[in-house]
């Protein structure tokens, strides 16, 4: 039988990290493509995942609160500013709201998406060309496209998390200012109530009793409108940074260059797509904050964002986005650069004596 032709390139499948180190062909016969990568890309993916997670949540959650208020109703003026006051108000646990959300459903959503952009890429590169610049957008292109199955719910349930201090601050210092006029300027004697703040059961709970399996995707539109094009322009932006610095042809990039290609291909795709981000945090927002503006579907929410707020409210929280997504990059590129998947791996596969 005649040897099957291979190629020794490993494309880029995680969104936050790069080709894989391992040495793995990718046949490009007619069987499918080797999986010897795949649980190693999924175990470095989901380890990245996590521990990036972990590390820049609260610069997301300080995103999500900033893009949320709308003018009149502003708590926040900059990342920082939420950031002190969130601290202050809720402690330092605070800036976690909504984290053990994404860091449960963190690893099946890169993992969707590793498994989807390498069948694209092997659909596209079934005949042994290389991949040109449309085919690796197509490839991107569909890997977003699927990763929104698990990327909508987890963006529903963390939003109403990460907001609901935000809502709950805003009311207490209405019923503050309330009760100041009633008594003539005195300082209030008793404090306002606390209102307690939702859990992720019982948001999904509520959802699907009230809204059915629908509630849980809402703002689905959105949610593809940002991370089709997101990935649209990530993908083919990161192979062909990472390609310059490569020292021969066929020879991997150096870990800077990689981590380079990373941190600048991810910030320039995440502020790209910060109006759509904008957009589908407004719309899968459920509370409000009072004289707050409500929104029937993604034409209506941007027409209105347009109208009352300016063209510069669709990139608000657009630095926060970039900081949250270039040490994701780096981190993963730790990861992938180290081989902890490979070396676990090796262990497990390591005959016992």
């Amino acid at each position: 039988m005649a040897e099957k032709q291979i190629r020794s390139e490993c494309h880029p499948a995680f969104i936050l990290a790069p080709p894989c180190p391992c040495p793995c062909p990718v046949a490009t016969g007619p069987d499918p493509p080797s999986a010897c990568s795949l649980p190693a890309k999924l175990i470095n993916g989901g380890i990245a995942g996590l521990i990036g997670v972990t590390c820049v949540f609260p610069i997301d959650l300080a995103k999500t609160r900033l893009q949320n208020q709308q003018n009149g109703q502003r708590m926040y003026t900059s990342m920082s500013d939420c950031l002190i006051k969130t601290i202050r108000s809720e402690g330092y646990f605070g800036m976690y709201r909504g984290a053990a959300v994404n860091l449960t459903l963190v690893t099946p959503e890169k993992a969707i998406k590793l498994a989807a952009n390498d069948f694209f890429r092997y659909q596209l590169s079934k005949d042994g060309q290389r991949l040109t610049l449309l085919k690796e957008m197509l490839a991107g292109c569909g890997a977003g496209t699927c990763q929104v199955i698990v990327t909508t719910p987890m963006e529903m349930l963390k939003i109403q998390l990460q907001d609901a201090g935000r809502i709950a601050a805003q009311k207490k210092i209405l019923a503050a200012q309330a009760q100041l006029s009633t008594q003539g300027g005195a300082q209030p004697s008793v404090e306002a109530p606390a209102v307690p703040r939702p859990t992720a059961t019982q948001l999904t709970r509520d959802l699907l009793r009230s809204r059915g399996i629908a509630g849980l995707y809402k703002g689905l539109g959105a949610t593809l409108l940002r991370d089709v094009p997101f990935s649209i322009v990530y993908f083919p932006l990161f192979a062909n940074l990472n390609q310059l610095g490569q020292p021969a042809s066929g020879e991997k990039s150096p870990f800077y260059v990689s981590f380079l290609a990373g941190c600048v291909a991810g910030s320039m795709a995440a502020v790209a797509v910060n109006p759509c981000d904008v957009v589908k945090t407004r719309l899968q927002s459920l509370q409000r904050g009072v004289n707050e503006d409500t929104y029937s579907g993604f034409l209506d929410c941007a027409r209105k964002i347009l109208r009352n707020e300016g063209p510069s409210a669709f990139l608000k929280g657009a630095y926060c986005r970039a900081l949250v997504i270039a040490p994701l990059f780096g981190i993963a590129q730790v990861v992938y650069f180290l081989g902890i998947a490979e070396t676990l791996l090796g262990l497990l596969q390591q005959p016992q004596p």
